[in-house]
């Protein structure tokens, strides 16, 4: 199992390029590597300042569009109840077995089949949204490319998912430092 990046363009101010996405892939495993994280999977959604602005109100109650949000999946709310994602004990994995037409076992599905299918999921680490009008907007503000801004805001997301915040300057100077050191590993400088 590894980091995997799965994402989405919900967007057209901006075409999102296979190289971004290579070089968002190569940050994910910079920063995996950097917090001792090997296994997950993290959902990248780029989008307009419409649907931030909506997720940011309905989620945040912040009527204004923001340059990324992150939900985690491993954050625990009082209200929610655990979803474990483990290794299945083999009676589970005799359990889990396809049933055919007439409800019994189909006997003829190889178990190896079933192995390779398990061990395929990743578990998800959570989900990051990114404003590309903002992200365009403070690239020109900084004096930085489009593509290091989304870079600096995905490593960012990131961060936020495995439990970094910056509510105390103390935090944000730790978080800050770890962003920009992942970034001057990916040649992503300003």
């Amino acid at each position: 199992m590894s980091l995997r990046l799965e994402w989405n363009n919900e967007q057209n101010e901006f075409p999102v390029s296979e190289e971004l996405i290579v070089k968002l892939r190569q940050l994910l495993q910079l920063a995996g590597e950097a917090e001792n994280i090997r296994d997950g999977e993290v959902a990248l959604t780029f989008v307009d300042d419409n649907e931030i602005r909506r997720l940011n109100k309905e989620y945040r109650g912040l009527d204004k569009p923001t340059d990324v949000l992150s939900f985690a999946m491993q954050e625990m709310g009082d209200d929610e109840i655990e979803i474990v994602f483990g290794e299945m004990e083999e009676e589970d994995l005799e359990d889990s077995r396809a049933l055919d037409a007439d409800g019994r076992d189909d006997d003829d599905q190889d178990e190896h089949d079933e192995d390779e299918e398990y061990e395929a999921f990743e578990e998800p680490l959570g989900d990051i949204i990114i404003s590309v009008p903002r992200a365009i907007e403070q690239s020109e503000e900084y004096g930085h490319s489009v593509d290091r801004e989304l870079g600096f805001l995905f490593v960012h997301g990131f961060l936020h998912l495995i439990g970094y915040d910056h509510q105390s300057e103390e935090e944000e100077k730790v978080m800050f430092a770890k962003q920009e050191h992942i970034l001057q590993q990916a040649g992503l400088t300003r």
